[in-house]
């Protein structure tokens, strides 16, 4: 589940760039102070975007492989493979963050949050915050088969209430 949530956040920052419409287009300003503002933010996010997608579904992709009579130097090739297409695919994805936050901020914001990530606190922050939402949406996938449960029923009885479903 948690890596269900990294890659909606990866996909929503991917094509939220593309929403935006021309009249809403951040100034020439905003956009070079949100892209030095992921000049720090881009690499630390990436390899930790990866290393957690890696850690949520390459359990799952190695066991298959086990199963399937797949030997240790082709499973490691394979592992190699994933994480440089993860590379890959988040770096291009992170690319459409800074007119997104060029979108939300000022230029004097952006510049207030790049002074602040190059400071300590900052860069603990930079480090630290990533596993710390990976251990509070940790905390909720118990949770979520019952949110599903849940929205499930009260769909199911709106649906039946209205006819579309006996």
């Amino acid at each position: 589940m948690r890596m269900l949530r990294i890659f909606a956040v990866v996909l929503l920052l991917a094509g939220a760039s593309e929403r935006l419409r021309a009249d809403d287009a951040p100034s020439p300003e905003a956009l070079q102070a949100a892209t030095d503002l992921f000049a720090i933010l881009s690499p630390d996010m990436t390899n930790q975007l990866v290393g957690q997608m890696t850690s949520a579904f390459w359990p799952a992709i190695e066991q298959k492989a086990h199963a399937d009579n797949v030997d240790d130097a082709t499973i490691a090739e394979l592992r190699k493979e994933f994480e440089r297409i993860q590379v890959a695919f988040v770096s291009d994805a992170v690319k459409g963050a800074p007119p997104i936050y060029a979108h939300h901020f000022t230029v004097a914001e952006l510049s207030d949050l790049t002074a602040f990530y190059r400071s300590p606190t900052g860069a603990k922050a930079l480090h630290e915050l990533p596993q710390v939402m990976g251990e509070f949406a940790a905390q909720m996938v118990p949770r979520l088969q019952d949110v599903q449960r849940q929205t499930n029923e009260g769909f199911n009885k709106i649906l039946k209430e209205h006819g579309y479903i006996k």
